[in-house]
């Protein structure tokens, strides 16, 4: 399957094309102008993938939790895309993405706690658990919250890992949760690339979804109060 990649939930502005086993990838990180930045790395995969947008087989994006204005962003543009091309439209947990970076990255590793920098002292946090060919499953709802909240299941697989800026935000968790992890990557955020690999499983197991049902998902209500990158 070909299919086109697009994250801008947090500082990190990515895009991929998955095309068979071959990937595609540009990736930066700017605290502003996401939406100039993004269209450009759109353009440079499909180019370098000898791509048009109408030979894909789908678009899939970021859906969050993250920045109000980014996750709005990437759910806005995989919209418009997929509208004009008649393509489906894969929606992708961003903290399930970054899970799935470090299952990728480490071949013995069983489960991941991810913790992303939601500001005003929240994170928003998941774990998930190496499922069947290596693809990261959750084990509950993802949840925005404190710090302090932040805690794994009982039943969790080992040996576990974490990732996500919200380490590097609120060091307090690493010192609360750091006996428990093998590894803590606490400046990775979510990437296209690994939102592809994801949306290529869904897409497979017959779970994309038209333009208009694709929607963003921040978890938190106070989207008003979240600081805008663009």
């Amino acid at each position: 399957m070909k299919l086109l990649a697009l994250d801008t939930a947090t500082e990190a502005c990515s895009a991929a094309v998955l095309a068979g086993d071959a990937l595609v990838s540009r990736y930066i990180e700017t605290e502003r102008g996401h939406s100039e930045q993004i269209l450009i790395l759109i353009d440079a995969v499909l180019a370098e993938a000898g791509l048009r947008l109408r030979e894909l087989d789908a678009v899939a994006f970021g859906r969050g939790p993250g920045a109000f204005t980014g996750v709005r962003l990437a759910a806005s543009i995989a919209q418009g895309l997929a509208f004009g091309a008649d393509l489906p439209v894969i929606p992708v947990s961003d903290l399930r993405a970054l899970a799935q970076r470090l299952i990728d990255a480490e071949g013995a590793l069983q489960g991941t706690l991810v913790c992303n920098d939601a500001r005003m002292h929240e994170v928003y946090w998941a774990c998930f658990r190496r499922g069947a060919e290596g693809i990261a499953e959750p084990y509950a709802d993802e949840r925005v919250g404190s710090p302090d909240g932040v805690q794994l299941p009982e039943e969790v697989a080992t040996p576990l890992a974490g990732a996500g800026r919200g380490f590097r935000a609120y060091p307090e968790l690493q010192h609360r949760l750091g006996h428990s992890l093998v590894r803590v990557e606490a400046d990775w955020l979510p990437r296209a690339t690994e939102v592809a690999r994801l949306a290529a499983v869904e897409h497979a197991a017959g779970r994309s979804v038209a333009a208009e049902e694709a929607l963003p998902v921040y978890l938190r209500n106070e989207v008003a109060r979240t600081p805008s990158r663009d």
